[in-house]
């Protein structure tokens, strides 16, 4: 019996997908779990593979092609299978003129094409070449007129497969563009959704960093240790305070609170292709150069545009730091259903009294966001409370 393999949804937010590649095309026999195709989404690229043994009797999009996730990719079964009841939008493309056959695109535009044996030319100004009959026929059918288009027939004769080509590099093109604009989109509606569906607070305080500086500079010098960042440094110790207040490690699924044991440490992430939110899962069972490695590498297959859909979601509690930038305090958003996130400053100089006097120590920002239909102001407080001191004694805590 034929089968159909559909475009799957890679994540949540993934709704439609680019063919970048068919490796198996039609009439090509293949084995189960055989990568038949390359799809890419606005994050990253995947392979799909197929299904069951058989022959690929049809393959129902050209590479370029945007194709919605659920969507009918291709079809595999035994030789004179019936394909048709497994084409998407049958109905829809029977009516097109470019799923008619070629007499009935003759007749529908009214041009005497397969007796013709004279080149047909275009009107002025679409293209400078003679085309093919054949390729006067693809650019009325798919409503295709460039301006300028080497052909590779005789004379430069413009042939179909010329006209293919620089269609699907057309359709590719304004695919890119759509891709690059669709992170954006989907940041922003995912944001908006945030302050719709919460009531967010964020609570500011600083804590001494004297000791962060000290530890990352004992770990630099140390092998195995080298790469450990202050950022991994107040993970790790965020780590060691979601263990002592774990209300904050929690969500807020269809007004019930779901509380979590484990922690899976999200933290936000600047790509070419927009924000994006890598996920350290068990986080709380990794040592610090462990932790470190795992972040260091999902962040570089975030970047890259390479990083599994697996690898961003699931978080329990997000980290976003904007110390390297230079920001002392911000107020960074929740990621629903999370009920909080801690955003990370700079580490800045800051006046303290020490016995009568004013003195200055290196401190670093810390802004809790907290979504006040689960945590109220004295929990927030008291899970900064709780860092601030995870935070200053560091040293300890590592060893």
């Amino acid at each position: 019996m034929a089968t159909a393999v559909e475009v799957p949804q890679f994540g949540n937010t993934v709704e439609e997908c680019l063919i970048t590649r068919w490796i198996a095309r039609k009439g090509a026999v293949v084995a189960a779990g055989e990568v038949i195709a390359e799809i890419e989404t606005d994050k990253t690229t995947f392979e799909v593979t197929a299904p069951v043994d058989g022959t690929m009797l049809e393959t129902f999009f050209e590479e370029g092609a945007l194709v919605a996730v659920f969507t009918n990719l291709c079809v595999i079964g035994e030789v004179g299978e019936d394909v048709e009841t497994w084409r998407p939008g049958s109905a829809v493309a029977s009516s097109d003129p470019a799923a008619q056959s070629p007499n009935a695109i003759s007749q529908s535009l009214n041009h005497p094409l397969q007796s013709s044996t004279h080149p047909i030319t275009p009107s002025p100004g679409d293209v400078a070449a003679p085309m093919s009959p054949r390729a006067a026929r693809f650019a009325l059918a798919h409503d295709f007129h460039p301006t300028a288009i080497a052909g590779s027939g005789p004379g430069g004769r413009v042939l179909e497969r010329d006209l293919r080509k620089a269609h699907q590099r057309a359709a590719a093109a304004r695919t890119v563009e759509r891709l690059n604009a669709g992170p954006r989109h989907t940041i922003a509606r995912r944001m908006r959704e945030s302050l719709a569906s919460t009531a967010q607070y964020t609570l500011h305080t600083s804590a001494d960093a004297r000791g962060l500086l000290a530890a990352r500079a004992r770990m630099k010098a140390s092998a195995g240790f080298a790469d450990v960042t202050i950022g991994d440094l107040v993970a790790f110790a965020t780590i060691q305070a979601l263990g002592e207040v774990p209300a904050l490690n929690a969500e807020f699924v269809d007004g019930e609170i779901v509380p979590h044991r484990e922690v899976h440490l999200g933290f936000a992430c600047d790509t070419p292709r927009g924000l994006m939110v890598p996920v350290v899962r068990d986080a709380h069972r990794r040592a610090i150069a462990d932790l470190a490695r795992r972040m260091k590498a999902l962040a570089t297959q975030a970047v890259d545009g390479a990083i599994s859909p697996d690898d961003l979601r699931g978080a329990t509690f997000t980290i976003s730091n904007l110390g390297a930038l230079g920001i002392e305090s911000f107020t960074p958003l929740i990621n629903p259903p999370q009920v909080a996130i801690l955003g990370v400053g700079a580490i800045q100089p800051r006046p303290v009294r020490v016995r009568g006097h004013v003195d200055f120590i290196d401190a670093i920002g810390l802004s809790l966001t907290c979504d006040h239909q689960v945590i109220d102001g004295a929990p927030g407080a008291r899970f900064l409370q709780t860092l601030r001191e995870k935070i200053e004694g560091v040293e300890s805590l590592l060893e």
